[in-house]
């Protein structure tokens, strides 16, 4: 998967609405980038935002209870994060909402909404369990798993090192796309073990096969001729 658009209101302390657009330059030319900044300006705001707009969690809250409602600015009455991601399959949206009782800062917190659509606008699901399995078979990676290779947030980076090979290989391929060497090696190999199959079976059966000997030969083709002798002469 690819991120190509961020847009986030509210969030932590960056209060207002703001958005990053990862097609147009100078991020677009930029095959290498940081971001930058003093403690508490919102650089880890913008790590949360994406991963609320695909998952509906924060990075830096992990899974910890009550994290949504931590993340919306002290005295505003809503917040969003939306992220437009690009897949083998297509380009999507996920968006996440959270807001209080008629979007008063003192208001009660209702209930977190998510939506994923298409490039066209078009709403595929708008339940949380739904949308989550949705931009799972996407792009391969649920939550944890993008935690622990897309974007490593602070302390996560040990984590990564730490699981087992199989895990890393099937991580790097999802963030690759290498995925199809793999299968490609699977199908290989077992194309390969299917005719070798098929060779021990002929030579089983050549093995049943007993050649005659010479002289066993020479004794079949002496008979043969001499009944020849015998019909020509009748």
């Amino acid at each position: 998967m690819k991120i190509l658009q961020l847009a986030f209101r509210n969030l932590n302390s960056l209060r207002g609405s703001f958005s990053i657009d990862f097609e147009k330059g100078p991020l677009a030319e930029s095959g290498l980038f940081a971001i930058t900044g003093p403690t508490g300006v919102g650089k880890t705001t913008i790590l949360d935002a994406i991963t609320l707009g695909l998952f509906g969690k924060a990075a830096r809250y992990d899974n910890k209870v009550g994290s949504p409602e931590n993340v919306m600015s002290r005295g505003t009455g809503e917040c969003f994060s939306e992220v437009v991601f690009s897949c083998q399959s297509g380009v999507y949206s996920t968006r996440w909402d959270l807001a209080r009782a008629r979007k008063k800062p003192d208001g009660k917190v209702q209930g977190a909404k998510r939506q994923i659509a298409t490039s066209n606008g078009d709403i595929l699901e708008n339940k949380l369990r739904e949308v989550d399995l949705r931009v799972e078979a996407l792009t391969g990676l649920d939550y944890n798993r993008f935690l622990r290779s897309v974007l490593l947030a602070q302390g996560r980076f040990k984590e990564f090192l730490d699981a087992d090979r199989n895990e890393r290989g099937e991580l790097l391929e999802k963030i690759t796309g290498t995925k199809i060497y793999s299968d490609l090696s699977v199908a290989a190999f077992g194309r390969a073990r299917d005719q070798q199959a098929i060779i021990d079976k002929v030579k089983l059966a050549l093995d049943g096969i007993r050649l005659l000997d010479a002289e066993t030969i020479e004794a079949h083709t002496a008979e043969q001729t001499a009944l020849i002798k015998q019909l020509d002469e009748g």
